[in-house]
């Protein structure tokens, strides 16, 4: 009996090096990766090719394919690519379909891209999207703040270790469906790690999820639920709701599935109850990053709710900057001022 396995970069080594041989229907399928897969395919879905190898059928998304020819026409082959299959054709992002994980396994595999998000004004988390340093939170996270700094936990031989970047910056906002792109600063000796965003095709309620964040300032913090339902609707849009625990301070942070693929964005619980955590679905997300230049931050702008006006400045208490004093009135002034008046 065959039987369906997720494209990971394993399986299509695999694949590669023991393709079934003989294949009178067989075809090369290019993948964007820079990997080939050769096999009969025997059927074709609106948004997979399903790949008989011979021994299994393989499931490719179709997104992830870049070209197909028939066994021997010297198809092309796809350029090498360090990333993995990306469904933004810009590479900013990455979306790839995953393998099942234990959550333990998941946590150390991706920990490291979860980041605390720091303010003067407060605290939630983020996750880095790629190896370039940008990171996905809440608006509200950031929200009146441009001084922001990014906490990232590296594993090292000695333990796991905590590193601040200050001067991080705001690249991108949308205050309606509560986002925020930020771009961290290079750092010469450390590599960020990012994680994978997921689809919500396959999703479905019931489905086991996990949450990695800073609640109430716990670092590094795991919570793990099911997917209670996938469309909840708050004031016009639609939530994940979850009853993994979500609270202050988990917000920006990644909501998972055990693929370890990220779903959602925490952002909200009710107040009045347990259990009734939300996430904004990772639909919205994609969308955000696709049209980030639609969502530029420009602190000049006023109409950003970003304002830093110089204060007004006086000569003497009581009397508006650019009016003269009669000698009388200089003395009473000099009286009513505080010591340190300018």
């Amino acid at each position: 009996m065959r039987w369906c396995v997720p494209v990971t970069a394993t399986a299509v080594a695999l694949i590669i090096l023991n393709p079934r041989p003989g294949l009178a229907d067989a075809e090369v399928i290019s993948l964007k990766d820079g990997h080939q897969v050769t096999g009969e395919i025997v059927a074709e879905k609106p948004h997979a090719l399903y790949v008989d190898l011979g021994f299994d059928i393989l499931r490719v998304p179709r997104e992830q394919v870049l070209h197909r020819g028939k066994a021997g026409e010297g198809a092309p082959t796809a350029p090498a690519s360090s990333r993995s299959a990306e469904a933004d054709p810009t590479g900013f992002f990455t979306s790839v379909l995953l393998r099942v994980a234990p959550v333990k396994e998941l946590v150390q595999k991706y920990g490291e891209a979860v980041v605390s998000i720091e303010t003067p004004s407060g605290k939630g988390s983020g996750f880095l999207i790629n190896d370039d340093g940008y990171a996905v939170t809440n608006n509200h996270v950031i929200q009146g703040e441009t001084r922001i700094a990014a906490v990232l936990y590296q594993d090292v031989p000695s333990g796991l270790a905590r590193r601040r970047i200050e001067n991080v910056e705001i690249v991108a906002l949308n205050p309606f469906v509560d986002l925020a792109l930020l771009k961290l600063p290079p750092q010469k000796d450390l590599k960020f790690r990012h994680v994978v965003l997921g689809s919500l095709e396959d999703l479905n309620a019931g489905e086991g999820v996990f949450a990695i964040g800073n609640p109430l300032g716990l670092e590094r913090s795991v919570s793990q639920g099911i997917l209670s339902t996938r469309n909840r609707n708050f004031e016009g849009l639609v939530y994940l709701q979850t009853d993994a625990a979500i609270n202050p301070g988990n917000s920006g942070g990644p909501l998972f599935n055990l693929r370890g693929e990220v779903i959602g964005v925490t952002n909200m619980k009710a107040t009045q109850g347990d259990n009734l955590g939300f996430a904004i679905p990772i639909n919205y997300v994609k969308d955000f990053l696709r049209n980030r230049e639609a969502f530029s931050f420009d602190k000049e702008n006023p109409n950003t709710g970003y304002r830093y006006l110089d204060p007004p400045r006086r000569l003497r208490v009581g009397r508006p900057s650019g009016t003269r004093s009669t000698p009388k009135e200089k003395v009473s002034a000099r009286a009513t001022e505080p010591p340190h008046a300018p």
